[in-house]
């Protein structure tokens, strides 16, 4: 049976994490270790000068083993197959993230790090990712499906498979388009605003970003804008 572990960068108690366990639990043996609490856009930062805890969880899908985890979700990927499972895991699962993670915000994401870290590691990695509108309708309907699919798809070392929903009604959407590249452009254009300032010249920013809805036909973002699953794999940028 498949050893799957399961992380996220949401918090252990998000409902992402939640489906995605109850779902993969027809296709193995599932463990979830995920942070204690949110941990976006972490990146595939680890933590190297200070401990990491780790707390057995309760969790709301019987027959998952569960545990918080005061490190990030990369530490989670690491701490988890090396350390709380009983066995090295076969697959690794990253999400569901509660937002795209597509185009140039892969880079930051902290659910694309974590599976980036389980490839590294040897094991087999999937993102995966929905909208922000709250909607699950097309991710619970195709879920299944592209955990199938995905179980099934061959990586090369460093490589993951990135899989994101659209965030429309079920009835709009237009299936799945597979193999897609990854975005040049960027989710957001940044600018900072200031809040405050302080003392000694000092200023306090904020990061303020601004939606940019650039389609490119057959890039994981064009995907999304236009109603369909992106499924397509993502080579970490050192491979």
């Amino acid at each position: 049976m498949r050893k799957i572990l399961i992380t996220n960068d949401d918090g252990i108690m998000a409902d992402g994490i939640i489906r995605l366990a109850e779902a993969a639990k027809e296709f193995g043996d599932v463990w979830v270790v995920a942070p204690d609490s949110q941990r976006s856009a972490a990146s595939h930062s680890i933590s190297l000068r200070h401990p990491i805890d780790v707390y057995p969880q309760d969790f709301p899908v019987e027959g998952v083993k569960a545990f918080s985890c005061t490190g990030t979700p990369s530490d989670c990927v690491r701490v988890g197959g090396l350390n709380v499972m009983d066995e090295r895991p076969d697959v690794v699962l990253s999400g569901i993230n509660f937002g795209y993670n597509v185009a140039t915000d892969i880079q930051y994401s902290a659910t694309a790090g974590a599976a980036f870290e389980a490839a590294f590691q040897g094991y087999h990695a999937i993102a995966l990712s929905e909208g922000f509108s709250g909607s699950h309708e097309v991710t619970d309907h195709y879920l299944r499906d592209m955990l199938m699919d995905a179980l099934e798809v061959d990586l090369d070392y460093g490589e993951i498979l990135n899989i994101n929903f659209p965030d429309c009604p079920f009835s709009e959407c237009k299936g799945v388009a597979k193999g897609v590249t990854v975005s040049r452009k960027a989710f957001y254009i940044d600018s900072y605003n200031v809040l405050e300032k302080l003392e000694n010249g000092g200023k306090r920013y904020m990061v303020a970003g601004i939606h940019r809805a650039v389609p490119e036909e057959g890039t994981d973002y064009g995907a999304v804008l236009n109603n369909t699953i992106a499924f397509g794999k993502v080579n970490n940028i050192g491979i």
